[in-house]
């Protein structure tokens, strides 16, 4: 049965720009999509958008573009890089999205390596990093920027998306919209995004409009979206989950709020007041970080009563989860915990949201468990560049812990040799750009995509991720550790910042930890230890050492002896993309963290 929102769209070619264009008519919202410019939220309606959409992609046309050219996007989150990449998939033309937190090596390689034929970028900030790589690139014809003051005077191939516009509208009657439109395929190619593999150069993931809509068709059928919700997009648009989650939301009448950077997100939440929303257990450990913070600072009465709805929130939702009896106390409790405590994390996030899919790595049982007793359910989904969403959980059938089952017509399973999952359907990849032999290692002659995590599946169907495959490493005395579990324990602490854990071929596990250094700070004074002195010299204060240690302790007892963290290094500040050490979306190159900090590894994990 097709989702409700759909009905009527299996009769439209299945593409992106028809199932987008469809709803933005049909729905005749007049806050399709939203915007903020200094205080004030901007609205465009769906009228409003679709012939933004057309001068576009007609002004696109009438300057040469055609089907197959690539065009690259290196945005921020704004209305203008959806309307963007809507108007070139309506011209059979291939968007190619860059991370704005790229080095610029890696821009330059993606702008060559996919042959881009224009670039648009939005502001002078996104100029300034980027531009190194711009200027070593001759094939780009066209540089369209955004922001009207952006535009640099000596660079003759400049204008922007405002002249495109109007090149666009005075082209209206010499080319036709709706016929460029009607052209578009399903097998054509959309979009080819670069991985920011944890190793190698980047790989161009060749996506076409059929993985994409079949995405749309199987996500609206398994999650209750409604037209009348609202969302507010935060993560990168270049990245496939909110890309996705974008087309998604657009097919189903949603309206769509951007927020820029993550210092907006607090102030957004309260004048959007989402309904449904996307997220990465990043978000929710700094939320909730924040919230036992100001929770334990209240003193008194106030602290006692937090920690009493934090626990009963604990035993309600681990009872609920275990599908085990609730007793009519326990219940009594939990609806007085919501009513004192937790009404207030609900207003935090605007007091509307039904639910938040989350993606991107694990996230603990213990934050899961909080949210949910907050009465603010998260939704653990799975999905990488090579095939957008592939499952999640449901409201009605959410399993902490798990990554939920896969959506209508998506297989899943698990690899009996060495626990690999494997993917096949209409949302896998055509391959990678230029890569026949990473291709090949990638798709196998039954079409299953190895997606390189480790993983299995329970009696009810539902898929659990343990770690990547190439992630795994074996301690001298042949244990092997799955780090992402453990990494997920040790952020609990609200002490801790970032953690890897270390230990390949080593005696024993042990953890490079970045504190929560404000945090870290107020603990130690409240125990008495003097916090005077540099982060460097901090790091190395054996009192701050012996505090992190013993968190780290606590937190991972439960696990078997060999992947218990017991020592602790300290780093003054956190991994970064610049340095190397993170990938643009923030996965550890832990191939660097070991050889950086390959001293330190061997003083903690023993040598």
């Amino acid at each position: 049965m097709v989702a409700e929102n759909l009905i009527g769209f299996d009769k439209l070619p299945q593409t992106i720009p028809h199932f987008c264009l469809e709803s933005f008519r049909r729905n005749k919202k007049n806050d399709a999509l939203a915007f903020k410019i200094g205080d004030v939220w901007n609205y465009l309606s769906g009228t409003e958008v679709i012939e933004k959409i057309r001068r576009i992609a007609v002004g696109l046309s009438q300057m040469g573009v055609r089907a197959g050219d690539r065009i690259a996007i290196i945005s921020e989150n704004r209305p203008e890089w959806s309307l963007t990449d809507l108007a070139i998939l309506s011209l059979r033309a291939v968007n190619v999205p860059i991370y704005t937190t790229q080095a610029v090596d890696q821009i330059r390689y993606i702008l060559e390596d996919s042959g881009a034929k224009m670039l648009f970028v939005s502001g002078k900030k996104l100029l300034k990093h980027a531009e190194q790589a711009i200027q070593s690139v001759e094939r780009i014809e066209k540089l369209i920027f955004f922001d009207e003051d952006a535009r640099p005077e000596h660079d003759n191939r400049a204008l922007t998306l405002t002249e495109v516009e109007k090149i666009g509208e005075g082209s209206g009657d010499s080319i036709d919209f709706d016929k460029l439109l009607a052209e578009v395929a399903a097998d054509d190619l959309a979009t080819i995004i670069y991985t920011s593999g944890t190793t190698g150069e980047p790989k161009g993931v060749m996506l076409t409009h059929q993985n994409f809509v079949s995405n749309i068709v199987a996500i609206s059928k398994g999650l209750p979206i409604k037209s009348s919700d609202r969302s507010l997009a935060v993560l990168p648009l270049s990245h496939i989950f909110e890309r996705t989650v974008f087309y998604v939301l657009c097919s189903n009448g949603v309206s769509i709020h951007y927020c820029a950077a993550f210092d907006q997100l607090a102030s957004h939440l309260q004048e959007v007041r989402p309904t449904i929303m996307t997220a990465v257990p990043r978000l929710f450990e700094q939320v909730y970080h924040k919230i036992v913070k100001k929770g334990k600072a209240a003193g008194g009465y106030k602290t006692k009563l937090f920690d009493w709805a934090l626990q009963v929130g604990q035993d309600y939702w681990t009872a609920k989860d275990m599908h085990e009896s609730v007793s009519p106390v326990l219940a009594a409790k939990q609806a007085l915990a919501s009513r004192l405590v937790f009404s207030k994390w609900r207003a935090g996030v605007g007091g509307s949201l039904r639910f938040f899919v989350s993606g991107g790595a694990p996230l603990s049982k213990k934050l899961s468990y909080a949210f949910w007793a907050a009465g603010i359910p998260i939704l653990q989904g799975y999905g990488m560049t090579e095939a957008c969403i592939v499952c999640a959980n449901r409201p009605d059938d959410n399993k902490v812990g798990s990554i939920g089952t896969p959506f209508e017509g998506i297989e899943m399973k698990i690899a009996p040799t060495d626990g690999e999952i494997l993917i096949r359907g209409k949302n896998v990849m055509n391959g990678y750009y230029n890569k026949p032999e990473e291709t090949a290692l990638a798709l196998d002659a039954e079409g299953f995509y190895h997606t390189g995590d480790v993983g299995y599946v329970d009696k009810d169907g539902h898929f659990y991720v343990t770690d990547r495959l190439k992630d795994l490493f074996k301690l001298s005395n042949g244990k092997y550790v799955a780090p992402l579990q453990v990494e997920s324990l040790l952020k609990q602490s609200p002490l801790v910042s970032q953690a890897v854990v270390v230990g390949s071929g080593r005696k024993q596990v042990g953890a490079l930890i970045v504190p929560d250094w404000d945090a870290l700070k107020e603990a130690m004074q409240a125990e008495g230890v003097p916090t005077e002195g540099s982060r460097e010299e901090l790091s190395e204060n054996p009192h701050f050492i012996k505090r992190l240690q013993q968190d780290a302790v606590a937190l991972t007892r439960e696990l078997s002896d060999f992947e218990r963290v017991k020592r602790v290094y300290l780093l003054p500040r956190e991994f970064s993309i610049d340095k190397g050490e993170m990938t643009p979306t923030l996965k550890i190159k832990r191939s660097v963290i070991d050889e950086k900090y390959g001293e330190a590894i061997d003083d903690i994990c023993g040598s």
